[in-house]
């Protein structure tokens, strides 16, 4: 793993982070799509969240991408405007490497650079132990489950809410912005 690098994503990326995420879309439940989007709608989200100045990276191994990771709005309404949410994914060989973690990892040093003070993991299937884990290993915490929300793979599954502070969270006011 020492050979690892973590890097922004670029558009050249995109026909293997499709191939990752349509991995986790057609055969697991962290993500609730049913349907995997193809490389133009993946393109069109990454374009989305580089373009809001926010992360969305890759790790490399080797001159292959093994994973990515990204931070986007947690909601679109204003008030939220100083909370992310988190994904990472990684190629299925990719797994149990300690990949996950270092991607995480990154993507919250970023986050927290951008002065952002929130970010949420919206964790697919309570039974997903190792996510679950691996954000609880970086500091986050359970805040809630929202129990047979999705039904997929011919049953229902719940979704485990994580937070963690970023820099001064809540203790301080937000940067000044307009309202």
């Amino acid at each position: 793993m020492t050979d690892a690098t973590i890097r922004p994503s670029r558009d050249s990326d995109m026909d293997v982070l499709t191939e990752i995420y349509r991995h986790h879309v057609l055969n697991g439940t962290a993500s609730f799509e049913t349907e995997a989007p193809d490389r133009t709608e993946m393109a069109r989200r990454r374009g989305d969240i580089v373009g809001r100045g926010m992360p969305h990276l890759v790790l490399e191994q080797a001159g292959v991408v093994r994973g990515y990771a990204y931070a986007g709005p947690y909601r679109p309404r204003a008030a939220y405007r100083d909370t992310v949410e988190n994904s990472v994914y990684l190629a299925p060989d990719a797994i149990g490497l300690g990949f996950g973690r270092r991607l995480l990892a990154a993507l919250i040093v970023e986050c927290t650079a951008l002065g952002l003070r929130q970010m949420v993991a919206v964790v697919g299937d309570s039974g997903n132990l190792p996510s679950i884990g691996l954000h609880e290993r970086l500091g986050f915490r359970r805040v809630g489950t929202l129990q047979s929300v999705g039904f997929k793979h011919g049953r229902w599954l719940d979704t485990v809410l994580l937070q963690l502070m970023l820099g001064a969270g809540d203790t301080t006011l937000p940067d000044a912005r307009a309202e």
